[in-house]
């Protein structure tokens, strides 16, 4: 696909970014995060529009990179139905952790850890792909954004309650909750509450590197989790490769306890390699509109639509 003129999405849940390129000029918009609990392919198209109006521009392909995406909503066919009124000739749709590892590594192999809110890890080899995690706030994502948030409150509400020691992180939720007692209650009937959990993961980093013991707990134990699904996911698709190189990307790794440890866990005589990311997700999300069917990655794709 030969596509000059592109609007990529890399559709996260804290935000979504937008990249449109005609080929001659590029502009670079962010909105407001994706809801899970609520049609995807309307707030995409919207995201679409609202971009048309900003910028003005023409695309003929919508690209975009979504996280958590499911069969379910995997229809290129009908986002292009949504906006082909718009101009939009093409869409193409693929999981998130396929433009990180795009946006990351580009066209070599490699495994991409991509832990924000959530985390998904995504290695590709010679011929074969294997996707480690990404299973959500409920059932995985471990050592993600939310996960280290999670543990945090837990370690909270353990000093609370006398049943855990004390911690820096107790200040971080009373700024928040003045009444740790009514806490709960009020996290759970707050529509952002996944967003409000994962958040807390950037003061757990400050928090870690102040020296707070609980802290750099939750951040080490967070980068063994997210060391041993890269791992996982390279075994999964190595051959005679004696070198894999490993990316780190994602707010989680601004952490200094988490990203030294995650370092520190890789460096296990398998050769593995951890190496600067080229580029971020929505690199990747453009970069999208370049793969064919015959690349490793093209089954991962969802088209519609041609130009």
């Amino acid at each position: 696909m030969n596509a000059h003129r592109v609007l990529a999405i890399d559709a996260g849940q804290s935000d979504i970014k937008v990249r449109v390129d005609d080929g001659g000029r590029r502009a670079d918009l962010t909105f407001r995060g994706i809801h899970t609990g609520t049609p995807l392919l309307p707030q995409l198209a919207q995201v679409v529009r609202d971009t048309l109006a900003r910028t003005g521009a023409g695309p003929d392909v919508v690209t975009a990179g979504i996280s958590g995406l499911t069969d379910r909503d995997a229809d290129a066919d009908a986002l292009l139905a949504l906006v082909h009124a718009d101009g939009v000739r093409a869409t193409m749709l693929a999981h998130d952790s396929t433009t990180s590892f795009l946006g990351a590594l580009g066209d070599r192999h490699g495994a991409v850890v991509a832990a924000g809110t959530g985390v998904v890890t995504l290695a590709v080899g010679a011929t074969t792909t294997a996707r480690v995690d990404g299973w959500g706030w409920i059932m995985g994502d471990a050592g993600s954004g939310y996960w280290i948030g999670r543990e945090a409150l837990d370690a909270v509400m353990r000093a609370y309650d006398g049943r855990g020691p004390a911690t820096l992180l107790t200040e971080i939720a009373l700024s928040r909750w003045p009444d740790l007692s009514q806490a709960y209650m009020a996290l759970q009937a707050d529509h952002d509450r996944v967003r409000v959990v994962a958040a807390l993961a950037r003061e757990v980093a400050q928090a870690a590197d102040a020296g707070d013991d609980l802290a750099r707990d939750i951040s080490r134990r967070a980068a063994h989790q997210l060391a041993h699904s890269a791992r996982t996911a390279v075994e999964r698709v190595r051959t005679d490769e004696t070198d894999f190189a490993v990316c780190a990307i994602g707010g989680v790794f601004s952490s200094g306890v988490l990203h030294e440890a995650f370092t520190t866990a890789l460096d296990d005589e398998s050769g593995l390699r951890l190496v600067p990311p080229r580029g971020v997700g929505i690199d990747g999300a453009l970069a999208l509109a370049q793969i064919t069917a015959a690349h490793p990655l093209g089954a991962a794709v969802h088209r519609a639509g041609a130009i």
